[in-house]
């Protein structure tokens, strides 16, 4: 693949206008057509392909917008980081192949992390030279951080890690765990958590994929036996897992791919272009059920770029979120769980003489709809969010929440 190399990126200064044109411009001119989900020529792009995409995309400007400059960063706000991420979502592109490096991993070695361990992640995460994962979940933990039982032993200058994770999200990939472990009990709660950054070739790690609904394995279980790292791969004090955890999860939950509602907007644009290039399907868009329906979809989606923007201003202003990243995770998982039912709904009509831009819609929507059934599950459940907006933004008493 060959990409604009020569771009000049706006500075810094320039505000988030212009660089919301200039990732208009580049993405329009270099975004490979096999890569648009709207394509008929698409296909799955291969790891080395997405990472020499994701590159040229940082090269451009348009990743690592908000990180500071001497970790590999643009040093920009996130009013900038919204403005390109408007584009990124108005373009059917895939999913990046780094999230939890660049999403999780990256904030919380800025946070906790050493200059040391700073200087030597945080650049290769952006120039794609090294992938992530996230061992929090575990099979009698899940979403509730507090019952975690991976257990973290000192002996002397190293640590001896045992332990299972599950629904680890690119385990087979990845190069570096965020690992949470426990230096106490069970009983212990939130007390005595400790994360590392766990090389994955370490001895004594196993890594099981598991196959999931839409027949893909980017999930695993992930084995630690005996598994010893150094003391300089913890991430933050011995004490401080649990606060470091919640700082990821609510970065997860409130600032995390922002481009979701302008790409909620993009797959809604191309249901209705799919099904108006049918005959069949075009007549069902007549439907005054299927119109209120779109309507809905419209509103839902313009109030969660409501909710989107009016993060990035209370961030920008000094303010914090906190539990309230999960209004924005609650939101956007339901949303988009019901799009994709009712995308069904449409693209299960398509049959072998419908139009090709409809049959390659149904199967662009018929995976989407199955790896929507996750969308309330991963990043904390909708229980979860509930009950953290019940007892932490409305103040509601436990027993009643």
């Amino acid at each position: 693949m060959h990409f604009d190399q020569h771009v000049a990126v706006p500075d810094p200064s320039a505000g988030p206008d212009i660089y919301r044109r200039h990732a208009r411009e580049w993405l329009g001119k270099n975004l490979p057509d096999f890569m648009r989900s709207d394509s008929l020529n698409w296909r799955a792009a291969t790891l080395a392909e997405s990472s020499e995409w994701e590159a040229a995309m940082y090269h451009a400007g348009l990743a690592g917008m908000t990180w500071p400059k001497a970790y590999g960063g643009h040093g920009l706000t996130l009013r900038e980081h919204l403005a390109v991420n408007k584009e990124i979502g108005a373009l059917p592109m895939p999913e990046s192949v780094s999230s939890i490096g660049k999403e999780l991993a990256g904030p919380i070695i800025m946070t906790v992390g050493t200059e040391a361990q700073k200087q030597s992640f945080l650049p290769a995460i952006l120039a794609m030279r090294e992938y992530w994962c996230q061992g929090f979940s575990e099979p009698d933990a899940g979403s509730d951080l507090a019952r975690l039982r991976t257990k973290a032993v000192q002996e002397g200058d190293h640590w001896r890690i045992n332990g299972q994770k599950i629904w680890t999200s690119g385990a087979a990939k990845a190069h570096y765990c965020l690992l949470l472990t426990r230096t106490g009990t069970v009983a212990d709660k939130h007390r005595g958590l400790l994360m590392f950054a766990v090389p994955m070739n370490t001895p004594g790690i196993r890594v099981v994929p598991i196959k999931s609904i839409d027949g893909k394995e980017s999930f695993a279980e992930v084995f630690f036996d005996d598994v010893v790292v150094p003391d300089s791969a913890r991430l933050g004090s011995p004490d401080e897992g649990w606060s470091a955890a919640i700082r990821v999860l609510s970065i997860e939950r409130a600032t995390n791919r922002m481009y979701r509602p302008w790409r909620f907007e993009c797959e809604l644009r191309q249901l209705i272009a799919a099904c108006k290039s049918d005959s069949r399907l075009s007549q069902v868009l007549n439907d005054g059920y299927v119109q209120r329906r779109v309507g809905d979809l419209v509103a839902e989606i313009d109030g969660l770029k409501g909710l989107v923007e009016l993060t990035v201003e209370r961030l920008s202003k000094g303010e914090s979120i906190g539990a309230r990243g999960s209004l924005t995770k609650l939101y956007w998982s339901e949303c988009h769980q019901a799009f994709a039912s009712f995308a069904l709904s449409l693209v299960s009509q398509v049959g072998p003489q419908s139009s090709p831009l409809a049959r390659r819609a149904q199967k662009a929507f018929t995976q989407a709809y199955l790896f929507s059934r996750a969308e309330t599950i991963y990043a904390g459940t909708t229980e979860v969010q509930l009950d953290v907006i019940a007892q932490r933004v409305m103040n509601f008493p436990k027993d009643l929440a």
